[in-house]
């Protein structure tokens, strides 16, 4: 039996298609990386699982239940974590009261196991020593970090990562990679959203293509990333172009271009439909 099963799922605002038919499903402890172009309904897809989001039409199905009905703090309580494109922490809190609201109300923890639960997301994403930093204080690799710690706060059986790695140096996202390593190796099932292909071809057994609210090819990293339509749409490049020569990313080049890793999010009220 899947996890994560979505069964000819249709989302629209009005004439514009967030998601249509899509059927999909995710193993337990499964690693997927969905990529797509800016305004594909990558994130959207993710407030469709998640719970921001509800369907107009079709099912979601969680560890065997139909959750389509149900809201996100439900969602999260039966073990669906997420994080953001732009990190929301609580700015004047400090990073551990950051985890602990997450364990107290996410994770429904009671005070004393709410403390270990919290000071345990902190050791497995790296920012122990930032505990008593406030959030609004932290460089942009720690409030990702912060953004991570707070979903596996909630103690999540599925994790959805929303471009965690974008706007980080290629340094900061091997640590990246780590830290999700390691969080998959515990059982964790994890989709991940991101711009920065070779963070996911680092970490995912599987891949999937959105654009235009349907998924185009589906399966190994290379798989998916020599896939004709994968690379003419995604990536711009001629699809005749030899499968083996290296791509980037539209993000990754325009950071390129301007000396950079990845270019900063924009605004999230510019991408909450991307």
């Amino acid at each position: 039996m899947a996890l994560l099963e979505l069964d000819h799922v249709t989302k629209r605002f009005g004439r514009v298609v967030i998601a249509e038919d899509l059927s999909f499903t995710v193993d337990a402890g499964e690693t997927v990386g969905i990529v797509g172009p800016n305004g594909a309904g990558k994130t959207s897809l993710f407030g469709l699982i998640s719970g921001d989001l509800t369907p107009g039409a079709g099912q979601v199905s969680f560890a065997g239940r139909n959750i389509t009905r149900l809201d996100s703090a439900s969602r999260c309580r039966l073990g669906i974590g997420r994080t953001y494109q732009v990190p929301r922490p609580f700015t004047d809190m400090t990073v551990f009261e950051n985890v602990l609201v997450a364990a107290q109300q996410g994770g429904r923890q009671r005070r004393k196991a709410s403390y270990a639960v919290a000071a345990g997301a902190l050791e497995r994403t790296g920012i122990t020593a930032d505990a008593n930093t406030p959030a609004g204080r932290l460089g942009l690799l720690a409030r990702k970090r912060l953004e991570i710690a707070r979903a596996l706060a909630t103690g999540p059986s599925l994790l959805l990562l929303d471009e965690v790695a974008g706007g980080l140096t290629d340094p900061e996202v091997t640590v990246l990679v780590e830290i999700i390593r390691g969080i998959n190796a515990e059982g964790i099932a994890v989709i991940w959203i991101e711009h920065v292909v070779r963070a996911l071809t680092a970490l995912v057994a599987r891949m999937t293509c959105l654009y235009g609210g349907e998924f185009i090819g589906d399966g190994t990293p290379a798989e998916v990333l020599a896939n004709p339509r994968v690379r003419e749409i995604y990536f711009g490049a001629d699809p005749d172009l030899a499968p083996d020569e290296p791509l980037e990313a539209p993000a990754q080049r325009d950071a390129v271009s301007s000396g950079g890793t990845t270019p900063p999010n924009p605004p999230e009220k510019d991408r909450q439909h991307e």
